[in-house]
């Protein structure tokens, strides 16, 4: 199979027949944008104050006191405890990477996240975020297992739509670091972990591929497991990128506050992830686990 066929199963065998579902799918996508626009705590703690403000400005003293009491609240937790890199860790620790590597390896799943898509498009190039380790470590087993097909998942996932997705730039990254391009297998049209899951389904059962390595950050790790495993791919989860030492307590923290509110926003919308997910019916289970050997 020619690399010019493979990268359009993602653009063009994946959409077909969508119709109704698309549009569903484009809505929720939407909505989830906007929920996590005023749901972040930060933003969340803005919008307190402003309505404190303006319940003060109409006599509403207890009300709008109490607002900015909760407000005050909210940043304190976010900037100046560990809470978020506590919250993280639960989450970094529910799948740990196996012990040893696989004897075999036929395909590996990376879920995009990693590029700096919106400076790529203009720039081209390889720019990468806190999630590169998702391809730095794709691309070490792709070294490792020679024989190994590396299917990357993830269109893009901003509203406006003007961006290439993390499958378009990996394959520079890819290529420029020795994997041929022939090895590549780029899924262009997923914007969420819940797409990540329902198109990969689709491509490894044209392609017949199973028993796939799944790689995505170690928080993002249950999330991603429940969604594949509630479509009926089996994979073996291999997280990485960790975000914490694995030895966090609980405390103030008056250090750091830009990355304790960077980690308190990224444990806050995984956990709202999984319930959503969870209440839709789109995981089984609302915290996903191992599966008992």
């Amino acid at each position: 199979m020619s690399n010019s066929h493979i990268w359009a199963v993602g653009s063009t065998t994946l959409s077909r027949d969508r119709g109704y579902l698309v549009q569903r799918a484009r809505r929720m996508f939407i909505l989830s944008k906007l929920f996590w626009l005023f749901a972040q705590p930060l933003s969340l703690a803005f919008l307190m104050i402003l309505a404190a403000v303006i319940a003060l400005l109409s006599g509403l003293r207890r009300f709008g006191l109490a607002l900015c009491a909760l407000a005050g609240l909210i940043l304190f937790v976010t900037l100046y405890t560990s809470t978020g890199s506590f919250l993280l860790q639960g989450l970094e620790a529910r799948f740990p990477k196996p012990g040893a590597e696989p004897k075999t390896l036929s395909c590996v799943i990376v879920l995009g996240g990693a590029f700096e898509t919106e400076v790529t498009t203009t720039r081209g190039g390889i720019e990468m975020n806190q999630a590169a380790d998702r391809f730095i470590e794709a691309l070490r087993l792709a070294h490792r297992f020679p024989q190994s097909v590396i299917i990357v998942s993830g269109g893009d996932g901003s509203l406006s739509g003007d961006y290439e997705g993390d499958a378009v730039a990996s394959e520079r990254f890819f290529t420029t670091f020795g994997v041929s391009s022939d090895r590549l297998i780029g899924e262009t049209l997923s914007r969420t972990t819940s797409e990540n899951a329902d198109n990969s389904r689709t491509l490894l059962a044209d392609l017949g591929l199973a028993d796939c390595l799944l790689i995505t950050s170690a928080f993002h790790m249950p999330r991603a497991v429940g969604l594949f495993r509630r479509v009926g791919i089996p994979v073996i989860p291999w997280s990485t990128d960790y975000r914490t030492s694995g030895k966090v307590q609980l405390g103030v923290d008056f250090t750091q506050p830009t990355l304790n509110a960077q980690q308190t926003a990224t444990a806050i919308r995984e956990w709202i992830g999984l319930a959503a997910y969870y209440l839709t019916g789109r995981i089984e289970a609302l915290y996903p686990a191992p599966e008992r050997q």
